[in-house]
């Protein structure tokens, strides 16, 4: 397929699945009920985090822990403490009660510090672009104290992880909300800079298209992806999601 037909065939794909109803049942819906920028960043972040498995399960799991927040996110991680925490019990495959404890904390020293999260995506000082970014985010959330095994939960790009979780909950605090499903609450970060979340989904569909040949799900995959989209829309190249991850859900 010759890259002007590509992104014809993309662009349409984009159209059909950027809708709202794309978001009904996915996770993004949740963080929809939202109206304060906080809210949405904190129930974005550990829907994001618990999103593996299918979509019902990852929808039933954070509506768990909304309930454990009382349904009041930046309220309740900022006027708890360990001792609250301690009591929530919640497991997800392997993210468990401690991890959930270890993100309630780290949020909380988080806002204490900043008014947004976005202020932990700020460029890494060696690694430019939206692998920095998150190189940066992944330091600084795991500045307090912490038992090992909740790291795993966030994903490390410098060790060749795609940061499927993590490049979702970017896509949807960055991407405008123009087309009601996106958020666009953040604007320090450039369109430009965001990547997909590569799953099994989209990365079967990239190698069927012939844009993705690595055999591997890493970032070096995720790179290779983008190196095409960013020929087709330079300025949003992480709008092909839709396409991608539509066309794979369908069967096509």
């Amino acid at each position: 397929m010759q890259l002007s037909e590509l992104q014809s065939f993309l662009d349409e794909q984009v159209e059909k699945f950027e809708k709202p109803e794309f978001i009904v049942n996915d996770p993004l819906g949740l963080v929809k009920r939202f109206d304060k920028k906080q809210d949405q960043e904190i129930v974005g972040l550990l829907s994001a985090t618990i999103a593996w498995g299918n979509r019902k399960a990852i929808i039933q799991s954070t509506e768990r822990i909304l309930d454990i927040m009382e349904h009041k996110p930046f309220a309740f991680i900022m006027n708890t403490s360990e001792i609250d925490w301690h009591r929530s019990q919640f497991v997800h495959r392997t993210f468990n009660a401690e991890d959930l404890k270890f993100f309630f904390a780290a949020l909380q020293a988080s806002y204490k510090r900043h008014d947004s999260l976005e202020k932990l995506f700020s460029k890494h000082a060696t690694i430019p672009g939206i692998q920095g970014r998150i190189i940066r985010f992944r330091e600084a959330f795991c500045e307090i104290p912490h038992l090992d095994r909740s790291e795993k939960h966030i994903s490390n790009p410098a060790k060749g992880s795609s940061s499927k979780r993590l490049n979702m909950f970017l896509r949807w605090m960055v991407r405008p909300a123009t087309k009601g499903v996106d958020l666009g609450i953040w604007r320090e970060i450039p369109l430009s800079e965001l990547r997909i979340p590569l799953d099994v989904h989209t990365s079967r569909m990239a190698r069927k298209l012939g844009i993705l040949t690595r055999k591997q799900d890493d970032w070096k995959a995720l790179e290779e992806i983008h190196a095409t989209l960013d020929l087709l829309d330079t300025k949003d190249p992480a709008k092909y999601d839709f396409a991608l991850f539509g066309l794979g859900i369908s069967g096509f």
